[in-house]
């Protein structure tokens, strides 16, 4: 969406806002450090909002924000998600609050047809959702990610590398295996971190809740 405004397909946005969750794979910070400056030739002003770097994985009262996967006496589960909320979310509200003026904010969030079941309204009254990559006619139908894929190629731009966190719990094996040595070093980190706060069983990054280092088999 970015792009589209900054060559004139869609309107011309006021702010295109990065939250960063400061565990993005490098290859995320790599593509932002090539590309805002491609925007910003073109008009279009990023700004970046970011958790403290103390933000800690855990709360004060032993509450872990990734939804991390548990095996609570004998029975296997998972925690609730509050990774976007804490480290993504509550950034972005924050600067708006501070930059709005009192206006009303409408927001475009970059949703495509393949997911169309996450386009919900607000949850707050300061800000309109709206979804131009729904709207892109087309057949009447707004744009997949193969769409945007294609459009981004036509134009001759870069396809950006799939955003995610290295310490996601939703990650395959795969995707696991993918990281660096440094950014799977510091997902043990926290897999480690996070394993005994709470009482009633150890908890995992790697849905076969065993160690991360463990959980590959040594590939």
């Amino acid at each position: 969406m970015a792009a589209m405004s900054a060559l004139g397909e869609l309107e011309k946005v006021d702010y295109a806002i990065y939250a960063d969750t400061l565990l993005e794979r490098q290859a995320t910070y790599d593509f932002a450090i090539k590309w805002t400056p491609w925007l910003k030739e073109r008009g279009i002003e990023v700004v970046t909002v970011r958790r403290p770097d103390g933000d800690a994985m855990i709360d004060q009262w032993g509450g872990v924000f990734v939804p991390a996967f548990t095996n609570m006496n004998g029975k296997c589960g998972m925690l609730r998600r509050q990774c976007t909320q804490r480290w993504k979310l509550r950034w972005i509200r924050k600067w708006l609050q501070e930059n709005r003026n009192g206006e009303i904010v409408e927001m475009w969030l970059g949703i495509t047809k393949d997911e169309v079941k996450r386009a919900r309204a607000s949850d707050v009254k300061y800000i309109e959702h709206r979804w131009p990559l729904l709207e892109w006619d087309i057949g009447n139908m707004g744009m997949s990610r193969d769409d945007v894929t294609h459009w981004l190629i036509d134009q001759g731009l870069e396809v950006p590398p799939r955003s995610a966190c290295i310490i996601c719990p939703f990650q395959t094996d795969e995707e696991w295996r993918s990281l660096t040595d440094d950014e799977f070093r510091r997902a043990v980190e926290v897999d480690q971190q996070i394993r005994n706060i709470r009482p009633k069983g150890p908890i995992f990054l790697h849905s076969k809740r065993v160690p991360l280092d463990e959980a590959l088999g040594g590939e």
